[in-house]
């Protein structure tokens, strides 16, 4: 049985990622803030071999990752994007909308990837609020991820790990 890695990043305006957020198996999250993440730090968090799960991370997380860390986590990892997952099964709309639409509840529900973007400037101006809510945003997307993930073998439309 391989390890599951949920994970999902947060950027600033220039897609420098800003906070990487993982989770590996049932552990806690685990989050890279700002000049903490650098390749060596991300390669220490991660399994040498697992199954990565991300939202849209084959054209937005991974793909940051790669241009900036310059780590290939597609070539690593066996990566499932579960967007295409849920597509394919006409489960379609962002991943805030699939959590809703599968029973998950955010205890910041209202909040998106704009707003993550607006917290990190006002944490970079000062706001210590600011990083604190953008970090619990982030955890909440990789706690998401596990829950899509698990919807989607209970229903039959993942074969489980």
């Amino acid at each position: 049985m391989s390890l599951r890695v949920y994970l999902d990043i947060e950027t600033d305006w220039n897609r420098i990622p800003t906070i990487i957020g993982l989770q590996v198996d049932d552990e806690p999250v685990t989050q890279l803030v700002g000049h903490e993440i650098t390749k060596q730090a991300l390669l220490d968090l991660m399994p040498a071999r697992c199954e990565l799960f991300t939202y849209n991370g084959h054209s937005f997380d991974l793909s940051v990752i790669k241009q900036t860390l310059g780590i290939d986590m597609r070539k690593q990892h066996d990566s499932i994007d579960l967007r295409w997952v849920c597509q394919r099964h006409q489960i379609t709309g962002g991943q805030k909308f699939i959590e809703q639409f599968i029973g998950v509840k955010r205890v910041l529900p209202d909040m998106d990837g704009q707003e993550a973007l607006r917290l990190w400037d006002r944490h970079q101006g000062g706001c210590p609020r600011s990083l604190k809510t953008l970090l619990l945003y982030n955890e909440e997307d990789v706690k998401g991820l596990a829950a899509i993930r698990s919807y989607l073998v209970r229903q039959g439309l993942l074969v489980p790990s």
